[in-house]
């Protein structure tokens, strides 16, 4: 039954980041956390596993066909997030679990009101 909800979870999470483009694992990590009672590291390292490189390519594809990429942008930031994500996911583990939660809130919270009042 817990198979089948983690796929249910990825075919709606892939729905919607394919709809709106938003990176998964800002819905996969709640999910996990709260519907799946993980620990915020266990989510954390869960959601960047799922989401390595075949989950998005599908999408990626349609985008593409459809002339809506800037393909030199996103190499260079799958370098840096390459890099960048090494070093976080390495200094991640010596964060508290309170506080890897609540840094993950303030991420989505600033988010959030940054989108909210864009013009």
């Amino acid at each position: 039954m817990t198979t089948f909800l983690f796929l249910l979870c990825g075919i709606a999470v892939g729905i919607l980041s394919g709809l709106v483009g938003i990176g998964g694992g800002i819905l996969i990590i709640p999910i996990l956390v709260y519907g799946f009672r993980m620990s915020q590291h266990k989510a954390q390292g869960t959601s960047l596993g799922a989401l390595l490189l075949p989950i998005g390519l599908l999408a990626f594809i349609e985008y593409y066909r459809a002339g809506n990429v800037d393909l030199r942008a996103a190499v260079m930031i799958a370098i840096g997030f390459l890099v960048g994500g090494y070093f976080g996911g390495k200094w991640a583990q010596f964060i508290s679990e309170n506080a890897l939660r609540r840094g993950f809130a303030v991420v989505l919270m600033l988010t959030g009101v940054f989108i909210w009042f864009r013009k």
